[in-house]
């Protein structure tokens, strides 16, 4: 997602944290850097930081550690505020059909037996975020059961 959007933004400089087993040998480009490091730790100062599918494997206190850790890095990079953007299933869209209702919940189960995550509704998001220091968000349903989530300061 990062090499697709620094190419379609040459101007905008990306930072992919990940693990430093998972970076290791990944060559940095003109506007796109890999660094190996713990989110959990620390998250580069950025005007935005994203998170893809990666808040369902965490249980609440792991959200709102991480979540932190991403204010911090957003308000420490600008002046203006940034936001974190988060791409993630929001249970509870009115515009979901059975079946999807359906998928989500397999998806919850599977989250509680496998790892200490879950799915979540709109109320349990807003709860973390705020938890968390947050002043508002806006949650956008795209993507089939997935929701592009901003988040700010």
């Amino acid at each position: 997602m990062a090499k697709a959007i620094a190419e379609t933004f040459p101007n905008l400089k990306c930072t992919v944290l990940d693990l430093p087993h998972v970076v290791a040998g990944l060559q940095n480009d003109k506007n796109l850097n890999f660094l190996g490091g713990d989110m959990f730790e620390y998250i580069p100062p950025a005007d935005a930081v994203l998170l893809k599918m990666i808040f369902h494997i965490l249980d609440d206190e792991e959200c709102l550690k991480l979540l932190k850790k991403c204010k911090e890095a957003i308000k420490n990079n600008c002046e203006r505020s940034g936001k974190v953007i988060i791409i993630d299933t929001v249970m509870e869209d009115r515009n979901w059909v059975k079946q999807s209702t359906e998928t989500i919940q397999l998806y919850d189960l599977e989250m509680m037996v496998l790892v200490s995550g879950q799915e979540r509704n709109e109320k349990e998001w807003a709860k973390l975020f705020f938890d968390a220091g947050f002043s508002s968000y806006k949650i956008n349903p795209v993507l089939g059961l997935r929701s592009i989530i901003e988040v700010y300061p």
